[in-house]
């Protein structure tokens, strides 16, 4: 009687240590599918950023060193290695493109050219969609994270090598801020 016991337990012990290990292959591949859904939507944004950066500079010739930042930011989104970088530089890269923006509201013929208002729609659509897949994103990796670090499973997350997986966050309080734009002094 007692070694149908312990082999029972044994038995749900084992049944457990499956049931969480397959649950946590399967948070594993729903993060890589919401970063990979978010990363569609960056990519778009990647590529739009050329076209909006050589209109803006028909415009604002001097303004060059915002320009410089944007290009340089998007260089380092496309340099990154790991997941942690690329979302921490594609924040670096929506701070300057805020600051693309307000460059952009000092300059009237500029706001009313049509190549410009057309990217600036697409930007703009393809922001909510970043937005959207950013949420879905970390909500996925807050499952993940919470199944990592609660008793019992934190158990099995350390026994196969799980770790929690970065969310996207604002990652400065300028960021946070809204854009200010000064119409009088920027030409």
């Amino acid at each position: 009687m007692v070694i149908w016991i312990v082999i029972a337990v044994v038995v749900l012990l084992l049944l457990w240590v499956i049931a969480t290990y397959n649950g946590f292959v399967k948070l594993a591949v729903s993060c890589d599918e919401a970063f990979s859904t978010m990363d569609v939507y960056l990519k778009k944004r990647f590529d739009l950023i050329p076209n909006l950066v050589e209109t803006v500079k028909g415009y604002a010739a001097h303004e060059s060193e915002t320009l410089k930042a944007v290009t340089e930011a998007r260089s380092a989104v496309g340099n990154s290695s790991t997941t942690a970088e690329k979302l921490e530089n594609e924040n670096i890269l929506s701070g300057t493109l805020r600051s693309l923006f307000a460059v952009a509201e000092s300059y009237p013929d500029l706001k009313a050219n049509a190549n410009f208002i057309e990217l600036m729609d697409q930007l703009k659509s393809v922001e909510n969609d970043i937005a959207n897949s950013r949420k879905y994103y970390n909500a996925v990796v807050k499952k993940f994270n919470v199944k990592c670090r609660v008793f019992p499973s934190a158990i099995i997350a350390r026994v196969f090598g799980y770790e929690a997986k970065p969310m996207f966050e604002v990652s400065s309080e300028a960021e946070r801020e809204n854009v200010k734009v000064d119409f009088g002094t920027s030409k």
